[in-house]
């Protein structure tokens, strides 16, 4: 059932409760989100926690929509989330399930307990609400209403369903105590009105219940065994007690589990609205976002999420992971899987004159030296390649090995070729290199044993794909934005994104289907966009090939 990886403290508590019969030795857990807004990685983390305890028992999986709040969910967003949990890797059956689809068991449970003089409607306006609730260190104070009879509790709770009253008129709230030190115990609203409409109910509803009444008896009604959810909520697990032991029901397991902090991003839904809504990015699925969407997007797959969280495990204390991590996990499949291709980003031209004029040859080259069974294939080869900008040097220092005036580099799978005269323009800048191959050296391999200590990737100009390839860094400028004060858009990185539109690909390239993963090589993992096009691609950068996690290790 489980295995020294897979063991943590909610795993234990599962097995122990099975050891002693509880649940009738059932485990059902559960995915609520609100669809307010799109997933991100600390969603992943706990949908594939929840999803995992449920296969590995033997158990059930339910996904089920939070939707309380009609005037900020949207159908869109239940699309969404649906998607990003089937590509997680999810199945959820035939348990799609929805709070709305209990609003009239929740209202029959709001009017029991205002029958057992457990609730009342409030009349109070929000401010004098707030200032009678208290602080921390100074009690609430009751409400003037508290004490309504029931039958007139009844009687305005009806009217309240019914839409007579305007919004903010009434509350119904939870009869508890307000000089309880846990403030959510304070008389906690349980419904309010709103003359929203619904995206599922429409207009039948003119109340709506609060998170808080609404969330553990969802649980209830499904038979959800173990209640797992971020560490935030454990003071509210008083509440959904007392709602649950006043109305006699069943009463699912809550355990707490800390949640994802990462570095150099946000994962404050709030937050990442005011991103896409400020357009400080290209929406939810900018691939700089992470969001399941953006993480997709950007070339990441279900298996590289798996594994991120699995290497993160489950703790009660909450913690920073970095970014170099998730990176390592994408890094280490690709480094499996993606094919290898020459692509050459910042091109600088370079004509060798001792070439056939119309000559041109095919390379064979390696799809992937980690992968015996990926094969090779044809690269074509001419008089005119490109290589990177980056791999000349004009007046190079002593430990510079590329290519410089008179020195002699190898290309991948080609030629070697030395550099015989450098092209400018009339403003000085360098146009193209003029260069000689030598005919013996094909594949690359030294004729007379001769070494080069450099080896270059390259595009045939005449064979050479146009290309847009999107480069990108962190979001923010600071590691941990919990730390700083002001407004969190200040630390925006403004170097994020970088979108190179020259660039010349190998022929191979063309036609590959959107979301295709390749190594373009010495450059890094790449992913084809959803914006690419036939005439002309566009390339994300998944990660660099640098191991920016692996480095860290070694320092410790």
């Amino acid at each position: 059932m489980k295995n020294e990886e897979t063991t943590n403290f909610i795993r234990n508590i599962i097995d122990e409760d099975i050891k002693a019969g509880k649940h009738g030795g059932r485990v059902h857990t559960r995915f609520p989100p609100e669809p307010n807004g799109h997933l991100h990685i600390g969603h992943a983390k706990a949908i594939l926690l929840n999803y995992g305890i449920a296969e590995d028992y033997n158990g059930k999986f339910n996904l089920r929509f939070d939707d309380t709040n009609p005037e900020k969910e949207e159908e869109e967003y239940v699309n969404a989330i649906i998607n990003d949990i089937k590509w997680l890797g999810c199945d959820w059956e035939d348990r799609l399930l929805h709070a709305s689809d209990y609003f009239e068991q929740m209202y029959k449970y709001a009017v029991q307990l205002v029958k057992a003089g457990k609730a009342y409607v409030d009349s109070q306006n929000s401010e004098d609400m707030r200032k009678n609730r208290g602080t921390v260190t100074k009690m609430g104070k009751d409400s003037p209403f508290k004490n309504r009879s029931i039958e007139e509790n009844l009687n305005l709770l009806e009217k309240m369903k019914n839409g007579e009253f305007e919004e903010g008129a009434h509350v119904l709230r939870a009869k508890i105590d307000m000089a309880s030190a846990n403030m959510l115990m304070r008389d906690p609203l349980m419904y309010r009105i709103r003359h929203a409409e619904h995206y599922r109910t429409g207009k039948k509803w003119h109340i709506y219940p609060m998170y808080d009444f609404a969330h553990c008896l969802e649980d209830s009604i499904e038979g959800i065994t173990h209640s797992l959810c971020s560490i935030e909520f454990e003071n509210n697990r008083p509440l959904y007690d007392w709602f649950l032991d006043q109305l006699n029901v069943h009463h699912p397991q809550q355990i707490e589990f800390a949640r994802l902090y990462l570095s150099h991003t946000v994962l404050s839904k709030r937050k990442l609205i005011e991103l896409v809504e400020g357009e400080h990015v290209r929406g939810w699925d900018d691939p700089r976002m992470p969001t399941i969407s953006g993480l997709r997007r950007r070339g990441y797959t279900p298996d590289s999420i798996r594994n991120f969280c699995d290497r993160i495990g489950l703790a009660k204390r909450q913690s920073i992971v970095d970014t170099a991590l998730l990176e390592f996990s994408i890094r280490e499949e690709l480094n499996k899987t993606a094919l290898r291709r020459m692509a050459v980003l910042d091109p600088i031209k370079v004509i060798i004159e001792n070439y056939p004029d119309d000559l041109a040859e095919e390379m064979d080259a390696v799809n992937n030296p980690e992968d015996p069974d990926a094969g090779s294939r044809k690269v074509p080869f001419s008089k005119i390649i490109y290589i990177e900008r980056e791999d000349f040097m004009e007046d190079p220092p002593k430990k510079f090995f590329r290519l410089a005036p008179g020195s002699e580099v190898r290309l991948r799978y080609a030629y070697f070729i030395k550099c015989e005269e450098v092209v400018k323009d009339e403003k000085g800048n360098i146009t193209e290199l003029r260069c000689s191959y030598d005919p013996q050296s094909r594949g690359g391999k030294s004729p007379d044993g001769r070494k080069v200590k450099a080896t270059l990737h390259w595009v045939s100009a005449k064979h050479a794909i146009d290309a847009e390839v999107r480069l990108y860094e962190h979001l923010f400028t600071v590691a941990d934005l919990s730390a700083v004060e002001g407004d969190f858009k200040e630390y925006i990185n403004p170097d994020s994104l970088q979108i190179l539109t020259e660039c010349k690909l190998e022929p191979s390239l063309l036609n590959v289907e959107k979301g295709s993963r390749f190594q373009f090589e010495r450059k890094g993992y790449f992913c084809v966009d959803t914006d690419s096009a036939k005439e002309k691609p566009v390339f994300n950068r998944t990660v660099t090939l640098r191991d920016e996690w692996a480095r860290l290790q070694k320092r410790k």
